[in-house]
């Protein structure tokens, strides 16, 4: 059951669905929440993982805090979360921002990584092809966060205005640092996706241990819009998270695994 934790001095939401195998955290969109698509991606795994998830501070149910929003605050309060409640090395999933941070974490501190999905995440700014100029709050959003925030309704606006203008000149990944991710990463997104082709697979072809998939007719949202390719996908990938061994190989000829 979910519930409020105190992660080093403040309170986020914590999600954990009970089970003895190894350790999934799912990571959630910008502006999102677990609950956003927790219900897609704990069935098709949660006989197989123990599964973790968190509202990442200034989303869903955990309040806001200063500089939450920015990646380097976000990737720190990954890094304790795995430290002090997964307490173990755990596959990550993470849907867009998810991913990035997910990418972070694997920098950073590897150790606590034993593999990636990385879904519609990009490792700069420059990748989207939204100019992310526009904060609009609907009815229903502003219902909703009314509901389950513990920070004033008008912070909603607030934080899409914050998050905008981060989105504008974060994140900026180095491609020596992806380069150094040395668990397997598989990058995913549509083939509509609002994070441009070329940049999608600069990050995939980065990765030493990388492998792609570009879902046919899905946008950004593909995690709701084939759900059932995207699990398959996921489920082939963490089955085996060995090196493959392609019949014909071209991208993956200099670092085949000997």
């Amino acid at each position: 059951m979910p519930a409020y934790i105190d992660l080093r001095g403040h309170q986020i939401y914590n999600y954990e669905w009970d089970q003895d195998g190894e350790a999934l955290v799912l990571l959630h969109g910008g502006l999102s929440k677990t609950s956003s698509w927790d219900y897609l991606m704990v069935p098709p795994f949660e006989d197989q993982f123990h599964i973790f998830a968190y509202d990442r501070a200034g989303h869903g149910f955990t309040g806001d805090r200063a500089g939450s929003l920015h990646f380097e605050f976000q990737a720190q309060e990954a890094i304790a979360y795995l430290e002090d409640v997964v307490k173990e090395p755990a596959h990550l999933i993470g849907y867009s921002d998810g991913g990035i941070i997910a990418l972070l974490v694997a920098i950073k501190r590897p150790e606590l990584v034993k593999s990636i999905v990385a879904i519609g995440a990009n490792f700069h700014y420059s990748a989207p092809l939204s100019d992310f100029s526009e904060a609009f709050v609907s009815e229903e959003d502003q219902a909703e966060y009314n509901l389950i925030s513990p920070d004033a309704p008008h912070t909603l606006l607030e934080k899409i205005v914050r998050m905008n203008q981060i989105w504008k000149t974060e994140p900026d990944i180095a491609i020596d640092d992806l380069a150094s991710i040395q668990c397997p990463v598989l990058v995913m997104a549509g083939d509509d996706d609002v994070i441009k082709h070329e940049h999608t697979i600069a990050l995939y072809e980065a990765l030493p241990l990388g492998q792609l998939a570009i879902l046919p007719g899905t946008s950004h949202g593909l995690v709701k819009e084939k759900p059932a390719l995207m699990v398959a996908i996921i489920s082939q990938f963490l089955e085996d998270l060995t090196y493959p061994v392609t019949r014909q190989p071209i991208r993956r000829t200099n670092n085949q695994q000997v």
